[in-house]
Protein backbone atom coordinates (compact mmCIF):
# COMPACT_ATOMS: atom_id res chain seq x y z
CA UNK A 1 0.00 0.00 0.00
CA UNK A 2 2.85 2.45 -0.27
CA UNK A 3 1.83 4.69 -3.07
CA UNK A 4 -2.04 4.60 -2.00
CA UNK A 5 -3.16 8.45 -0.39
CA UNK A 6 -5.11 8.02 2.71
CA UNK A 7 -8.55 9.30 2.16
CA UNK A 8 -12.31 9.31 1.41
CA UNK A 9 -13.30 9.06 -1.92
CA UNK A 10 -16.22 9.11 -3.63
CA UNK A 11 -17.39 7.69 -7.04
CA UNK A 12 -19.88 8.78 -9.31
CA UNK A 13 -21.64 7.14 -12.14
CA UNK A 14 -23.52 9.86 -14.27
CA UNK A 15 -26.33 8.83 -16.56
CA UNK A 16 -28.81 10.35 -18.28
CA UNK A 17 -31.66 9.87 -15.66
CA UNK A 18 -29.69 9.19 -12.36
CA UNK A 19 -25.94 9.67 -11.57
CA UNK A 20 -24.87 6.72 -8.70
CA UNK A 21 -22.64 8.27 -5.46
CA UNK A 22 -20.68 5.49 -3.79
CA UNK A 23 -17.73 6.43 -1.26
CA UNK A 24 -15.00 4.41 0.15
CA UNK A 25 -13.51 4.69 3.68
CA UNK A 26 -10.09 6.45 3.99
CA UNK A 27 -7.87 3.23 4.11
CA UNK A 28 -9.59 2.33 0.39
CA UNK A 29 -10.88 -0.88 1.88
CA UNK A 30 -14.29 -1.25 1.01
CA UNK A 31 -16.34 1.15 -1.89
CA UNK A 32 -20.34 1.43 -0.39
CA UNK A 33 -23.09 3.14 -2.12
CA UNK A 34 -24.11 5.81 -0.81
CA UNK A 35 -27.02 7.69 -2.70
CA UNK A 36 -29.02 7.31 -6.68
CA UNK A 37 -29.45 11.41 -7.51
CA UNK A 38 -32.02 12.40 -9.84
CA UNK A 39 -30.60 14.25 -12.96
CA UNK A 40 -31.31 17.75 -12.79
CA UNK A 41 -30.28 21.14 -12.53
CA UNK A 42 -29.10 20.30 -8.45
CA UNK A 43 -27.10 17.39 -9.37
CA UNK A 44 -24.09 18.53 -9.18
CA UNK A 45 -24.89 20.41 -6.20
CA UNK A 46 -26.24 17.23 -4.78
CA UNK A 47 -22.92 15.54 -5.36
CA UNK A 48 -20.64 18.46 -4.28
CA UNK A 49 -22.56 18.52 -1.07
CA UNK A 50 -22.15 14.72 -0.40
CA UNK A 51 -18.30 15.52 -0.74
CA UNK A 52 -18.58 17.90 1.64
CA UNK A 53 -20.68 15.88 3.76
CA UNK A 54 -18.22 12.60 3.85
CA UNK A 55 -15.06 15.07 4.13
CA UNK A 56 -14.16 13.39 0.28
CA UNK A 57 -10.62 14.38 -0.91
CA UNK A 58 -10.94 13.60 -4.37
CA UNK A 59 -14.29 12.70 -6.53
CA UNK A 60 -13.85 10.22 -9.21
CA UNK A 61 -16.00 10.38 -12.41
CA UNK A 62 -16.90 7.50 -14.30
CA UNK A 63 -15.69 8.06 -18.24
CA UNK A 64 -17.91 5.63 -20.56
CA UNK A 65 -15.69 5.29 -23.29
CA UNK A 66 -16.50 2.31 -25.72
CA UNK A 67 -14.49 -0.77 -26.00
CA UNK A 68 -12.11 0.36 -28.06
CA UNK A 69 -11.04 3.30 -25.50
CA UNK A 70 -13.17 6.20 -27.93
CA UNK A 71 -15.34 8.46 -26.79
CA UNK A 72 -19.40 7.97 -27.29
CA UNK A 73 -21.95 10.95 -26.44
CA UNK A 74 -22.38 9.73 -22.90
CA UNK A 75 -18.60 10.44 -22.62
CA UNK A 76 -18.88 14.62 -23.14
CA UNK A 77 -22.03 14.68 -20.58
CA UNK A 78 -19.35 12.97 -18.51
CA UNK A 79 -16.96 15.32 -18.92
CA UNK A 80 -19.12 18.00 -18.38
CA UNK A 81 -20.33 16.89 -15.73
CA UNK A 82 -16.82 16.16 -13.81
CA UNK A 83 -15.97 19.82 -14.94
CA UNK A 84 -18.76 21.34 -12.75
CA UNK A 85 -18.71 18.99 -9.97
CA UNK A 86 -14.98 20.05 -9.85
CA UNK A 87 -15.43 24.28 -10.12
CA UNK A 88 -18.52 23.46 -7.48
CA UNK A 89 -16.58 21.51 -5.28
CA UNK A 90 -13.75 23.28 -5.40
CA UNK A 91 -12.09 19.28 -4.55
CA UNK A 92 -10.25 17.03 -7.25
CA UNK A 93 -11.94 15.06 -9.53
CA UNK A 94 -10.57 12.53 -11.68
CA UNK A 95 -12.01 11.27 -14.69
CA UNK A 96 -11.96 6.92 -14.55
CA UNK A 97 -12.80 4.50 -16.88
CA UNK A 98 -16.14 2.94 -16.62
CA UNK A 99 -16.22 0.65 -19.66
CA UNK A 100 -17.63 -1.83 -17.55
CA UNK A 101 -18.60 -0.90 -14.24
CA UNK A 102 -22.70 -0.60 -15.32
CA UNK A 103 -22.40 -4.35 -16.83
CA UNK A 104 -20.42 -5.36 -13.99
CA UNK A 105 -23.43 -3.87 -11.93
CA UNK A 106 -26.20 -5.26 -13.37
CA UNK A 107 -24.35 -8.87 -13.11
CA UNK A 108 -23.73 -8.32 -9.22
CA UNK A 109 -27.35 -7.48 -9.06
CA UNK A 110 -28.81 -10.57 -11.34
CA UNK A 111 -26.58 -12.84 -8.98
CA UNK A 112 -27.80 -11.35 -5.84
CA UNK A 113 -31.83 -12.48 -7.28
CA UNK A 114 -33.00 -8.59 -8.07
CA UNK A 115 -34.72 -8.36 -11.71
CA UNK A 116 -33.51 -5.41 -13.87
CA UNK A 117 -36.67 -3.73 -12.78
CA UNK A 118 -36.46 -3.77 -9.13
CA UNK A 119 -33.04 -2.86 -9.35
CA UNK A 120 -33.21 0.28 -11.36
CA UNK A 121 -32.68 2.61 -8.45
CA UNK A 122 -29.78 1.13 -7.08
CA UNK A 123 -28.08 0.28 -10.16
CA UNK A 124 -26.07 3.63 -10.44
CA UNK A 125 -25.21 3.13 -6.57
CA UNK A 126 -23.63 -0.23 -7.53
CA UNK A 127 -22.18 1.16 -10.61
CA UNK A 128 -20.50 4.02 -8.83
CA UNK A 129 -19.30 1.36 -6.00
CA UNK A 130 -17.57 -0.94 -8.82
CA UNK A 131 -15.72 2.37 -10.35
CA UNK A 132 -14.35 3.08 -7.67
CA UNK A 133 -13.39 0.09 -6.41
CA UNK A 134 -11.61 -0.21 -9.87
CA UNK A 135 -10.07 2.92 -8.93
CA UNK A 136 -8.70 2.05 -5.69
CA UNK A 137 -7.43 -1.32 -6.64
CA UNK A 138 -5.29 0.41 -9.75
CA UNK A 139 -3.91 2.91 -7.06
CA UNK A 140 -2.92 0.51 -4.72
CA UNK A 141 -0.92 -1.76 -7.57
CA UNK A 142 0.45 1.09 -9.14
CA UNK A 143 1.09 3.57 -6.57
CA UNK A 144 -0.67 5.62 -8.84
CA UNK A 145 -3.97 7.54 -8.98
CA UNK A 146 -6.48 6.24 -11.67
CA UNK A 147 -7.43 8.17 -14.26
CA UNK A 148 -6.40 11.78 -15.79
CA UNK A 149 -7.25 14.47 -13.16
CA UNK A 150 -9.47 17.43 -14.11
CA UNK A 151 -7.51 20.69 -13.82
CA UNK A 152 -8.50 23.18 -11.02
CA UNK A 153 -9.54 26.63 -11.54
CA UNK A 154 -7.38 29.05 -9.54
CA UNK A 155 -9.60 30.22 -6.73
Amino acid sequence: MSGFRRGVRLGVDVGKARVGVARCDPDGLLATPVETVARTDESVARVAALAAEHDAMEILVGLPVNMRGEDTPSTTDAREFADAVARVSGRPVRLVDERLSTVSAHAALRDAGRSQRRSRSIVDQVAAVVLLQQAIDIEKRSGKPAGPSIPQEPA
